[in-house]
């Protein structure tokens, strides 16, 4: 037992057994422990790889998105380029690097990041130098005035509480202790009455309020003072039971509950709810996309194309690598499996990636 795990046992012992959002939370965000608090999970040295750190051209696209969004907003002079859990740096650098050919862009944005990791700040200002980036504690602060906001495998790390279909009822899914002292999950005594869902007993529902916060916030935010947000992710377009609490280590799964703080933990983004969230609060909604077509409606196969002709065959070689993992098909591919779901204020036309709508090529 590691010391993150003895920790979450003697706060079970004192309190009880705890919801699975309070066990993600530790796992991932206690201060000593934490996963993200203590390590780059990055990369092929690290546990996985996201789309920013497969390939610049990702990155790069979702910069020119950005930039045809503020010319549509019609250019203001001042506007938040805000990320949430902007990683090493590398989607942002990469955006950066390619609006440089949209004239009065980077003049009037200021770039925001959203970060509790101290080792993630480090990387991100080595890889944003020269971008005077603020960082933000939480998402609040971050917004002000009107706003272009990313957030690339964000909403998948943020804690939700599951509950389980019995003969009783819903019964809330716990992280508690077995009799030799090793955590394991287990159900709470009593039903949980405020769900009335219809399920089939087994089914399990997760209720992922922190996100739903979020993008509620986002939303009303960019309704009232302009602007939009891009979420990308891996889950499903429409809701569903289903227990998708995943842990990650060295770029394979493990028990969520066998090395807490060591193991990347995630879920599946539920983005029909996100964006039943995102309409209640006021914004207007687009998609949610697969990867896939978002990617190739930006122009991905031509921004291939244009760096192929400057490429050797080595090179040539990982750029068309890079272009099928990010548009791959089937279920566990990540053209498909990761959806793209954009948030704006209502009066904007029709978003890039949503409309068919390619970006200008940067030669």
């Amino acid at each position: 037992m590691n010391a993150l795990a003895a920790e979450i046992a003697g706060i079970i012992r004192a309190d009880g057994p705890m919801p699975v959002s309070r066990y993600m939370a530790l796992c991932l965000g206690h201060p000593r422990h934490g996963y993200y608090m203590t390590r780059d999970p990055f990369g092929q040295g690290g546990d996985f790889t996201t789309a920013p750190e497969i390939s610049q051209m990702f990155g790069e696209l979702i910069g020119l998105w950005a930039a045809h969004l503020w010319q549509a907003m019609g250019a203001p002079a001042r506007l938040r380029l805000i990320e949430l859990g902007p990683g090493r740096g590398t989607l942002m650098a990469d955006m950066l690097r390619a609006t440089r050919i949209v004239p009065g862009f980077r003049e009037a944005i200021s770039v925001h990041l959203v970060e509790t990791s101290p080792a993630l700040r480090q990387r991100q200002a080595a890889a944003l130098a020269g971008a005077d980036p603020v960082w933000h504690d939480d998402v609040a602060s971050a917004l002000e005035g009107p706003v272009i906001l990313v957030a690339n495998e964000f909403l998948d790390a943020l804690p939700l509480d599951q509950f389980v279909m019995t003969a009783e009822g819903w019964r809330e899914r716990l992280v508690g202790l077995e009799e030799n002292g090793e955590l394991a999950f287990g159900l709470a005594v009593g039903p949980e009455t405020a769900l009335r869902l219809a399920a089939p007993a087994g089914a399990v529902f997760e209720q992922p309020s922190v996100a739903l916060d979020i993008v509620a916030q986002v939303a009303g935010h960019v309704a009232a003072e302009g602007g939009a947000a891009l979420f990308i992710d891996y889950g499903s377009v429409r809701s569903g039971f289903g227990d998708t609490l995943q842990a990650m280590r060295k770029h394979s799964f493990v028990d969520p509950l066998s090395q807490p703080g060591e193991a990347d933990l995630t879920v599946h983004v539920d983005f029909e709810r996100m964006g039943q969230a995102a309409l209640k609060a006021g914004a207007a909604l687009h998609g949610p996309a697969s990867q896939h077509d978002f990617l190739l409606a930006l122009g991905l196969a031509q921004r291939a194309q244009a760096l192929s002709l400057e490429a050797d065959v080595s090179q040539r070689a990982a750029i068309s690598a890079a272009f099928d993992r990010l548009t791959a098909s089937g279920e566990t591919g990540m053209g498909e499996l990761f959806k793209v779901l954009a948030l704006s204020y209502r009066n904007l036309p029709p978003l890039p990636g949503f409309d068919l709508h390619r970006l200008p090529d940067q030669g």
